[in-house]
């Protein structure tokens, strides 16, 4: 969960010529003083759930289900993530490979996605703020905890899927900004996380991704972990289902997870 300079500058540029419309979500944007000491500890038992010990890297491959319209297909994934905040999922279908990586670079952040054809195409710098690990909660949560921009809030005790769940709420704080760009960034850092009620491990995380010419628009993004499995000694989701506009669009279910193996940020084609 960190913003460059890089990204602030094309998020205000998108976002200038744009003021006539907004989210087509309401959602209340958060503040400093919302910060929840209950959310809080609830993340580091959390972090506890997940395992001791520091993950550095990790790759899991398996299968993959696609669903966009009338297209339904499966295939294989390789997913590599970094706690760097770089990541990259690979994806073999009949249809053809697609792929998307998200790193750092003398630029900035930056990220890319290539479809069938082999082109690539980059992401959009607002589409780059949250991150770059959603299916890997065991890297994603740490750092979220370690961030010193990072803001929680306890929102309730809630039953999601026929779940008892804990929901907190994540966003960046901006302490140099005001208005609505201040407003604007902390609405697009927003993350909503569920912990089982019991074991209090990551059961779903929800966020908004949004058009590549419009940081405004919000289209809802749920990621659902289940078949936690114990992997030297961390838990590791090994099923992870990815929602769009309340759809399931990507469903993913791992045979390895390789931890700690020795990647580095230039093992992530992201440029």
């Amino acid at each position: 969960m960190r913003v460059p300079a890089l990204a602030l500058l094309s998020i205000f540029v998108c976002a200038s010529g744009l003021t006539a419309q907004q989210s087509t979500t309401s959602q209340p944007t958060p503040s400093a003083s919302q910060q929840s000491g209950q959310a809080v500890a609830l993340l580091g038992q959390a972090l506890q759930a997940l395992g001791p010990g520091a993950v550095k890297d990790v790759i899991l491959t398996g299968t993959a289900r696609r669903i966009a319209g009338s297209d339904d297909e499966s295939g294989t994934v390789v997913l590599k993530a970094l706690s760097t905040d770089e990541a990259e999922m690979d994806l073999d279908f009949p249809s053809g490979q697609r792929s998307e990586a998200v790193g750092d670079s003398d630029k900035g952040r930056v990220g890319k996605w290539t479809g069938p054809d082999g082109q690539a195409h980059a992401m959009a710098r607002h589409n780059l703020i949250l991150d770059s690990a959603w299916f890997f909660p065991t890297l994603m949560l740490p750092r979220m905890g370690a961030f010193k921009m990072s803001a929680f809030s306890f929102v309730g005790s809630e039953t999601l899927d026929g779940r008892a769940v804990e929901h907190l709420t994540a966003w960046q704080q901006f302490p140099n900004l005001t208005g609505e760009p201040a407003r604007l960034l902390q609405h697009l850092s927003q993350v909503e996380i569920y912990l089982d009620s019991s074991t209090l491990l990551p059961v779903a995380l929800a966020f908004n991704t949004h058009p590549d010419n419009d940081a405004l628009v919000d289209i809802p993004i749920e990621v659902r972990y289940s078949d936690y499995r114990a992997v030297n000694g961390v838990q590791v989701p090994f099923h992870v289902q990815k929602f769009m506009n309340n759809t399931l669009v990507l469903d993913l279910q791992f045979q390895s997870a390789t931890l700690n193996s020795g990647l580095t940020p230039s093992s992530i084609s992201a440029q």
